[in-house]
């Protein structure tokens, strides 16, 4: 795609032959697990109740009004900005709208809930006309006209993912005004509907971006104690405090089997399979990225449904363990998406500038150039891919055996964790090997 170049950095670019690193990557997750086996035999992760509390002045400037009101006046001025792009722009590549939506919206959130949290909870601008319109009204936001069902959990969030990353990597059209100015405007209306039904608990649950958002945050080195104070932890003990819920397994999921989906479909197997196959393209490119969505889910439920002995039902035991595909999703992010955020997001500051495609210079960025220091640096980012793939599964091993030694009896804590330890090594060989053959 034109609007997400991701560089090179391929596997002949690595400064070893991709097997070794494939190989490599497999024996660490080995080794990882067999000193944990050894080393790691009760919980250590204390979840929202760990921290080391800053001071008081700095959660009571955070949480000032102030404050939050001056990022919330920013936030919806930006989006009015970008909203008279959508509205009022050119349908040309030119227009900032397409940067903006598909590379620092959706790219840009999980660095910037890795660094300050859940951001789009504060900065979410449909939840902040929500928030308005109930002031306005003399009505509590946090209450709708009817209580959110315990049920639905994060399902609506889940369709909400699926629709944004079947638009983004199967619609052909997706670099077309129109398309995107419908998909806005559904969501927009979606959002702002179940808000007034159900209060703001329909944006925690329901906001593909805030889901995003919050579940990245959760390997932030910052966090709320129980108590609402912000302390700074270890991202491990922050991302133990997630609380699964109906759906969770479905998100990670979709992030995961998305992420790897967006390499298979630009990569040279099925670039070369794909058109000789007697159907039509949109309908392969939509069932392969529903294979590898289905295809995390199922092998995630399966490894994490054998553990045994833990006097849990069956169906609660994948939600207890889908905290630890976080890191991996994190890790295929930066992998996969590093430079259409670097790059991108230099070219979409620079598009800002002239949000008509009329030549104008608003911000006095549209001269910005770009710099391509990692696409000219090949074998540095195909480290970068690998040493952030393999990072993310090695937390994501630590975070799974942390929790395997707290819900399971002891004789059954290690080989309960055998067939997630064998997913995710299966995980690591097919997500290097999407990366490093593109």
């Amino acid at each position: 795609m034109l609007v997400f170049s991701h560089g090179l950095g391929g596997g002949a670019d690595l400064p070893i032959p991709p097997t070794y690193a494939v190989v490599g990557a497999a024996s660490a997750l080995v080794i990882t697990f067999a000193v944990m086996a050894v080393a790691w035999r009760t919980s250590r992760f204390r979840g929202d109740e760990s921290g080391r509390a800053l001071p008081l002045r700095f959660t009571a400037f955070v949480d000032s009004p102030v404050t939050r009101g001056l990022v919330r006046t920013l936030a919806l001025l930006f989006t009015a900005y970008v909203l008279v792009a959508l509205v009022f722009g050119q349908d040309l590549l030119t227009n900032p709208v397409f940067r903006v939506f598909f590379i620092l919206l959706w790219v840009g959130l999980v660095p910037l809930s890795l660094l300050f949290g859940p951001i789009w909870t504060l900065i979410n601008p449909v939840r902040i006309v929500h928030l308005g319109v109930a002031r306005l009204a003399g009505t509590d936001p946090e209450v709708g006209l009817r209580t959110y069902p315990a049920r639905l959990g994060y399902w609506p969030a889940v369709l909400g993912l699926v629709g944004f990353v079947w638009f983004e990597l199967v619609y052909p059209d997706r670099l077309l005004l129109t398309p995107v100015r419908f998909w806005i405007g559904c969501y927009a209306v979606v959002m702002l509907v179940g808000g007034a039904v159900f209060g703001t608990r329909w944006f925690a649950r329901a906001d593909p971006f805030e889901v995003l958002s919050s579940l990245v945050a959760r390997l932030s080195p910052f966090g709320r104690r129980t108590d609402g104070r912000i302390v700074v932890r270890n991202p491990l003990d922050n991302l133990d405090g997630l609380t699964p819920d109906r759906g969770l397994v479905a998100v990670v999921s979709v992030l995961l089997g998305s992420t790897a989906a967006d390499s298979f479909l630009t990569g040279p197997f099925w670039a070369g399979t794909a058109p000789d196959l007697p159907a039509d393209p949109v309908l392969l490119d939509t069932l392969a990225l529903f294979a590898f969505m289905l295809l995390v889910g199922a092998t995630l439920t399966a490894a994490t449904t054998a553990a045994t002995g833990s006097g849990l039902p069956g169906s609660l035991l994948p939600g207890l363990f889908a905290h630890s595909v976080v890191p991996i999703i994190v890790g295929y992010f930066v992998a996969h998406y590093l430079t259409a955020l670097l790059e991108g997001g230099q070219q979409a500051i620079a598009q800002l500038s002239d949000p008509l495609s009329n030549g104008s210079d608003l911000l006095g960025t549209a001269d910005l150039g770009v710099t391509f220091f990692l696409t000219l640096h090949p074998a540095l980012l195909a480290s970068i891919k690998v040493a952030a793939i393999v990072a993310g599964h090695l937390l994501a091993a630590v975070a799974a055996h942390d929790r395997a030694v707290r819900i399971l009896p002891r004789r059954h804590a290690l080989a309960g964790q055998l067939p997630l330890l064998l997913v995710m090594i299966g995980y690591t060989v097919g997500g290097l090997y999407l990366l490093l053959s593109t």
